[in-house]
């Protein structure tokens, strides 16, 4: 699984394809916000984890993401398998801030790479009441992505958000599509303006937006 195939890319080479020639855009973390954006697979998820492998030390990997499908099942085990064998791994489809909070006094990370806010608030959205979700949708995102910033601060750790830029597609046909558009979209925004430094990806390649 972990040679899944990007395109013409293995994982691997990808990898090693980024340690070669991508960590330019690194700094020096002391207790950095870093928020990751891009689109599908333009490398948010593989430049956060070379970062984090980077710094070093006791990571904690908060995953988002619920195994729905035999697909995304796979898709996980994919994400498994890539990740240092000494990483710890919480698994937060919802109250992500709050989780970590409760783990933090067992694992004392040292990082937090948190993967990912795009799936995070497709989690809240579909657990809305569906007559209701229009007006509940953002008070629910606003309140988990508080909690999130609530927890940045409690822990004084450096952080690494990754999340998908969907405002340069076009606008969904339906309703619910638009809903998320517009929802995901704020909660980027409202990262963003709480991060030490934003980067966004393009075909792999990092791009400082924020610093």
């Amino acid at each position: 699984m972990s040679q899944f195939k990007i395109g013409t890319f293995h994982f691997k080479a990808l990898c090693k394809r980024f340690r070669q020639g991508m960590i330019a855009v690194m700094t020096d973390f002391h207790s950095e916000f870093t928020l990751i954006l891009g689109g599908a697979r333009s490398g948010k998820s593989t430049y956060a984890q070379l970062l984090a492998e980077e710094h070093g030390g006791r990571v904690l990997y908060v995953a988002t993401a619920e195994a729905g499908d035999e697909e995304m099942a796979e898709r996980i085990a994919v994400h498994q398998a890539s990740r240092p064998k000494n990483w710890r791994t919480l698994e937060a489809p919802v109250n992500v801030g709050e989780r970590i909070l409760e783990v933090d006094g067992e694992i004392k990370a040292e990082l937090v790479l948190l993967d990912c806010i795009t799936l995070l608030t497709s989690n809240l959205i579909v657990a809305l009441p569906e007559n209701e979700m229009f007006s509940l949708a953002q008070t629910a995102v606003k309140r988990e992505m508080d909690g999130l910033i609530k927890a940045y601060e409690a822990l004084c750790i450096p952080w690494i958000v990754v999340s998908n830029e969907v405002g340069l597609d076009l606008v969904p046909a339906y309703p619910l599509g638009r809903i998320y558009r517009d929802v995901l979209g704020w909660a980027n925004q409202y990262l963003a303006s709480r991060a030490s430094r934003v980067i966004f990806m393009i075909a792999g390649i990092p791009m400082k937006i924020k610093v």
